[in-house]
Formats: structure tokens, C-alpha cells, sequence
């Protein structure tokens, strides 16, 4: 077989950093990158919604010794405005006769038509993944087994819990409420063991790990006997993006209300499933107005200080909180606490985290296999309904 000559545009190493190799196949074919595209990548290593995809992409281009990077001499001297206008003559300039240039940027590739250049896509694309995605709770048969991972095993799923190997052939009901599917029924698996003292899930909107975990906190401290729990916390950052939660009027829930009021539409739901009176001070109320006694809800800041015992904490959107004020936070867990961490590193609000770069990422990365510790990432084919359905399906 002839080998062949690829160019690289920078979309195509952002998109997939391990491209080099798997289009280098080996040694069979040699890999080009112009000069151009190096100065693209400066200059959005910065940019805090991919600057940890280009770092990855310039590591690959670093540690590749095979690699061909077009001189800078000619490049230097280009004075286009326009960056893909420079790639296609350095390609022209520098590059064999028979090169073909890989782009999945359309204009480019007409542009590279105009120019006598080939082009084609790059067809395997394989986004960025933090590792909170890559590692499901689950491992594959022949994988190595980490504390309080599932396999499935015969069509059962099988937990590898701290007393041993456990098929899941039943399914959990708590509070009245039944999993829609049967990883909700594992992260329900997960909330109640006795001998994890800290669970993670990363789901995308609709999947219901908040509802799941409100209502396992509500059994934990509510219902099931001889339990340590006495109260309920719910952890949120505040991500402020219009008026400052300082200047809004009342006490913490109060202030809290605008972030959180989908959490006290759950309870409500929750309550009518099941009378949860003890979580309100007055029931009866309109106002559903939390007992603080059994259930408070508190911004991240006002836990620093604290010393949190004998209760079920839940920490919603974790993906906000960066790698310090996770420390902060999960070091503020004494005796008796059992807490379940929720996030979706896809959608990081805070214009200082990323993808990778965040508390829920973080988490995964430096606590995945402890004895104490399990992650899931919670999916399946029913979300909150039908239009949330067909968006995810969709990938819209």
C-alpha cells in the first residue's frame, strides 16, 4: 500500500487529540502540521471552554517525534487575515505534491478545491470525555475490577461491593418511588449501602439523579431504622448571573430560592407521594417552608467553618465547584455523613472551570477505587418526558 501524506488542520486535532496516530497508522503514513495551525493553538490554549483540548492536542504534537511541523520561515512572512487562507499556502509552499489536507471545516475544503489542494473529513471524531464520562461504574469483562464497580455478568449486573461480588436482580423501592431504569436502580444501590461513605453521578438533564437522591435522603434520615441521619443538607454553588445574591431580600433559603427552586418542586413532589412533614415547618403551609432542623439548604461559602455530622448531604451541580473548593467542602464531612455528589462536567457554568478542570472531575479522578467511594453515570432511555426524549436523542 503507497503510504500517504496528511496535513492537519487545527479542528481536526481539537476535535480528536489522538488523531496523529491513528492516522499515522503505525509508520505507514507520514503526518504534517503547519506551522499556522501551532499559532491557532496558542492562541486558544487560553480559552477556558477548550484551553484542556488544546493542551492535549499540543502534548500529542510534542511527544511525537515522527511528527513533520513546516519550518517557520515561510509562514512568517504571510500577511492574510484570514488563518486558513495561511494554512493553504504553506501547504502549497512546504508540503509533498501529494499531500492531502484533513479538515472537517467546510469552507476549507472548498477553498483547498479552489487551490488544486485534496481534503477530506476526518470521520473518527472522538470529542473530549472528562474522566467522570469514561469511567461509567462499570467495567467490561477481562477490565481490572475497582471498589464498588458493576459488571455485567450473564445479562445480571453484578456489584463488586466491600463485602464481595452481589448480582442486582431485584430492584429497589424507596419512598415510593420505583427507578425508571436499571441504572437508577444501581445509583439507588449506591445511595443506600451502608459501606459507601461518598458517591458521585454524572448524568445529563432528565436522567433524575436529583430526584433519586432527595428521595434516598428522605428514607435515609425519615424512615430506616437505627440509621445515623438526622438531617438532610443540600450543597449548591451559586453560579451568579443576574442580580447578586447579596442584594436579594430574606434569609439564606430565602436568598437561595431562585437557584434551588426546582429542588423544593421535587420535595413537594416527593411529599405527595409520601407525607415527608417532618422536612417542613409549617405543611399545611403554602409556603413549604423548610424545617431547618431536618433539611437546610446552604450556598458552598457558608460551609467553610462547619463541621457536618450524622447526616445525609447532598451536593447539587458539582461541575461549578472548583478543585479547592471541592477539598473544602468534602473535608468538612465528619462522623455519620453519607454524601452523594451530582453534576454534568457538559455543562460547566462557571467562566473559570472547564470540561476537565472542575469539582466533579476532580473527584472521579483522585477518589475512583477507594474502599468508601463509587461513581455511576446514570443513563438509559426514560428522562423527565418526552420533549427532554427527543433533545438528548437528538444531541441537539
Amino acid at each position: 500500500m503507497a503510504q500517504k501524506h496528511f496535513v492537519l488542520d487545527t479542528n481536526v486535532l481539537i476535535e480528536n487529540p489522538k488523531c496523529i496516530t491513528a492516522l499515522r497508522n503505525g509508520s505507514e503514513n507520514q503526518i504534517y502540521i503547519p506551522y499556522t495551525v501551532l499559532t491557532e493553538l496558542d492562541g486558544l490554549k487560553k480559552d477556558p471552554r477548550i484551553g484542556h483540548i488544546v493542551a492535549q492536542a499540543v502534548c500529542a504534537i510534542r511527544d511525537d517525534e515522527q511528527v513533520h511541523i513546516f519550518p517557520p520561515d515561510f509562514a512568517l512572512t504571510l500577511t492574510d487575515d484570514v488563518m486558513d487562507d495561511r494554512i493553504l499556502k504553506e501547504i502549497l509552499h512546504m508540503a509533498p505534491e501529494e499531500a492531502m489536507l484533513i479538515t472537517n471545516d467546510r469552507i476549507l475544503q472548498i477553498k483547498a478545491k479552489v487551490y488544486g489542494i485534496p481534503s477530506e473529513e476526518y470521520r473518527d471524531s472522538d470529542p473530549f470525555r472528562s474522566e467522570s464520562q469514561r469511567y461509567t461504574g462499570f467495567v467490561e469483562e477481562g477490565e481490572e475490577l475497582v471498589h464498588n464497580c458493576f459488571r455485567w455478568e450473564a445479562g445480571t449486573p453484578v456489584f463488586y461491593s466491600p463485602e464481595g461480588p452481589k448480582p442486582i436482580g431485584y430492584t429497589h423501592e424507596i419512598w415510593g418511588v420505583k427507578p425508571r431504569s436499571v441504572y437508577q436502580n444501581l445509583a439507588l444501590e449506591l445511595m443506600l449501602h451502608e459501606g459507601i461513605d461518598l458517591v458521585s453521578i454524572q448524568s445529563e438533564a432528565g436522567y433524575g439523579k436529583t430526584f433519586l437522591s432527595l428521595a434516598a435522603a428522605l428514607y435515609l434520615t425519615l424512615e430506616r431504622k437505627d440509621n445515623p441521619y438526622r438531617k438532610i443538607y443540600l450543597v449548591k454553588p451559586v453560579v451568579e448571573i443576574g442580580a447578586k445574591m447579596g442584594y436579594l431580600p430574606g434569609d439564606i433559603e430565602e436568598k437561595m430560592l431562585p437557584y434551588i427552586k426546582y429542588i423544593q418542586d421535587l420535595l413537594i413532589k416527593l411529599h405527595d407521594i409520601r407525607p415527608a412533614n417532618r422536612i417542613f415547618q409549617d405543611p399545611s403551609s403554602d409556603t413549604w417552608k423548610l424545617n431547618p432542623k431536618k433539611f437546610e439548604i446552604q450556598p458552598v461559602a457558608f460551609i467553610r467553618g462547619m463541621n457536618i455530622e450524622n447526616a445525609v448531604v447532598i451536593v447539587d451541580e458539582m461541575q461549578n465547584l472548583s478543585r479547592g473548593e471541592t477539598r473544602a467542602l468534602l473535608t468538612r464531612m465528619g462522623e455519620g455523613v453519607k454524601c452523594i455528589c451530582l453534576g454534568d462536567t457538559r455543562q460547566v457554568d462557571n467562566p473559570y472551570l472547564n470540561e476537565a478542570n472542575n469539582g466533579l472531575n476532580w473527584t472521579v479522578k483522585k477518589l475512583k477505587g477507594y474502599k468508601n467511594y463509587a461513581h455511576m453515570v446514570l443513563k438509559g432511555d426514560r428522562s423527565r418526558g418526552p420533549i427532554t426524549d427527543i433533545v438528548l436523542k437528538s444531541k441537539l
